[in-house]
């Protein structure tokens, strides 16, 4: 795996990535703020075709727009991230999907479904369709995205985080895998 943006400080143990982010870093393209970033701390591996990536995260949450989760990018125009991320007082669930300008939504989440405040992201990609869910506490997969992001045969998939309004947020992230496609269907 290779790094866009190396954060100032990292490890991996265990199994687990440890990433500190460097000041205001972000991944943002042009939509009501009128900037654009793309300095966000992104570890990531080429896949080519369609795949299932999924990860654990959790982060030390605290600062507006502290984020970490799952992205997928054709260049610096083209990509998806998606995750947890601090906004209103409270992590949210988040996606943001990125064709030249930046979209954003967000769903609250009062407290964090996994042990020790962990969630499970997917992402699956099944042509230009991008498939975003989350493992609720009940076991079942939960659909919060569906979008249509045009790719090349060669995406590249990983890990990401950013903390726009600070440096110094930590994200931790465990199980990391890209492997084949779910299936096509959008509910259990």
């Amino acid at each position: 795996m290779s790094w866009l943006n190396e954060p100032p400080s990292w490890s991996v143990e265990d199994g687990r990535l440890t990433a500190t982010t460097g000041p205001e870093t972000d991944f943002w393209r042009e939509t009501f703020y009128g900037f654009v970033r793309d300095d966000g701390h992104f570890l990531y591996r080429e896949v080519h075709g369609d795949f299932t990536a999924q990860v654990t995260l959790s982060g030390d949450y605290e600062t507006l727009y502290d984020q970490s989760g799952l992205m997928v990018r054709g260049d610096r125009r083209t990509w998806l991230k998606t995750g947890v991320e601090f906004t209103d007082g409270l992590p949210h669930l988040s996606a943001v999907l990125t064709r030249e300008h930046s979209d954003w939504s967000v769903v609250p989440l009062p407290e964090l479904p996994g042990p020790e405040g962990t969630l499970t992201l997917r992402v699956t990609r099944h042509g230009a369709a991008l498939l975003v869910q989350y493992l609720r506490p009940d076991g079942r997969w939960q659909l919060l995205r569906l979008g249509h992001l045009p790719l090349g045969e060669v995406s590249r998939v990983g890990v990401m985080c950013c903390s726009p309004e600070r440096g110094g947020f930590t994200a931790r992230f465990t199980g990391f895998s890209v492997g084949d496609p779910i299936e096509r269907r959008l509910h259990e």
